[in-house]
């Protein structure tokens, strides 16, 4: 198989985890920790990153086998051994992709290269220039314009996308159209993790359901210590990431919840925690007669290597989109793998899903 052409905005610690996953399964014959081994022949080492886009001073030049464990990355190192790239990280459009505060914490926020920054011009001519076939937004959260920005830049190169955080591109009619009549598929918006807060929430908001428990009212309050929990500590950067949080557990609850019994979002910054990431989430039902019960868990969880698995998916289901030039919001793989897709189903129907449309593609190929 030829290596799907992978290009990286925003080479954080989710871009970390990915890189070294890649590494980790291309040397060991191993599908422990993946979601599917192989969609369309493709499996999780046949992925070559051939650009990357970065800020940071730390990052802009060096290659992306580098760059990754860059300051301010500080997630778990569990490859050390990353082969050279040859893509040297170039640097990107800051906009509104980082916040005020983000430059008030030395080595711990962003210390923006001073590099004159790209016209969208340059953006495009470096997709086409390495081949990119993919492109993956890990910009932070409340990036509207930056990630807008980068999206013109994928239309006009021709690259599928992977919209990995919360500015509504998949789920907006309007983008997913341009993207459809470019035959371009998208999977978005804002992954879910592989075994995350938010997945846990919504499998427990369907058992109560299944059960005929009904929910009175549930929150879910998440901390962390990496650069996303950073820079959510600026609350008007929250409204889309709470929205999509939100709107994900609701779809799952038999009746939907008023506004003032249901809390789902990130909660604080924790320097200590880096990036393992604790999530307490507590629901309140009644059962039989009106009794009420309630549940209350903790979950602790590296939060990059946590989004990895499901990236992965995301990539080879847009690849073998490309192949089959189907183009637009790819339905099943946006609901399985992102929080808040163009049209949300439970998630045992949007696996179904995923899985009929990787079979097709096997089925097309013979």
């Amino acid at each position: 198989m030829k290596p799907i052409k992978v290009a990286v905005i925003g080479v954080g610690n989710c871009a970390s985890s990915l890189v070294q996953g890649v590494a980790y399964y291309r040397s060991n014959n191993s599908s422990d920790g993946l979601i599917h081994d192989r969609i369309g022949g493709y499996g999780a080492g046949d992925v070559e990153f051939v650009m990357g886009v970065d800020v940071d001073a730390r990052k802009v030049g060096k290659d992306i086998s580098e760059a990754i464990f860059s300051a301010p990355n500080c997630t778990a190192v569990f490859q050390q051994d990353v082969p050279a790239s040859g893509a040297k990280v170039m640097m990107g459009k800051v906009l509104d992709g980082v916040a005020d505060h983000m430059t008030d914490h030395g080595d711990l926020g962003f210390i923006v290269s001073d590099q004159p920054q790209p016209t969208q011009a340059a953006i495009v001519a470096a997709l086409k220039a390495t081949g990119a076939e993919v492109m993956l937004n890990f910009l932070p959260v409340g990036s509207q314009e930056a990630t807008e920005f980068y999206m013109e830049c994928a239309l006009e190169a021709g690259v599928a996308v992977v919209n990995c955080m919360p500015v509504f591109i998949a789920s907006r009619p309007e983008w997913e159209a341009r993207f459809r009549e470019k035959r371009l598929p998208i999977v978005g918006d804002d992954v879910k993790a592989q075994l995350g807060a938010t997945i846990v929430h919504r499998v427990l908001s369907s058992l109560f359901g299944a059960r005929g428990v009904n929910v009175e009212r549930t929150y879910q309050l998440n901390t962390g210590g990496n650069t996303d929990f950073m820079n959510m500590l600026d609350r008007q950067r929250l409204g889309s990431k709470k929205t999509s949080k939100t709107e994900a557990v609701q779809a799952m609850l038999a009746q939907r919840l008023a506004d003032e019994n249901i809390h789902v979002g990130p909660s604080d910054y924790v320097p200590w925690q880096k990036d393992n990431k604790l999530c307490f989430l507590r629901m309140e039902g009644n059962l039989w007669g009106n009794v009420p019960m309630n549940i209350e868990l903790r979950l602790s969880v590296e939060d990059s290597p946590n989004s990895a698995a499901v990236v992965m998916d995301a990539i080879r289901c847009c690849k073998i989109a490309l192949d089959r030039g189907d183009g637009g919001a790819l339905i099943g793989p946006s609901a399985y793998f992102c929080k808040h897709p163009p049209q949300q189903f439970n998630d045992d129907t949007a696996a179904q899903m995923v899985d009929e449309y990787i079979a097709d593609t096997a089925l097309a190929a013979e």
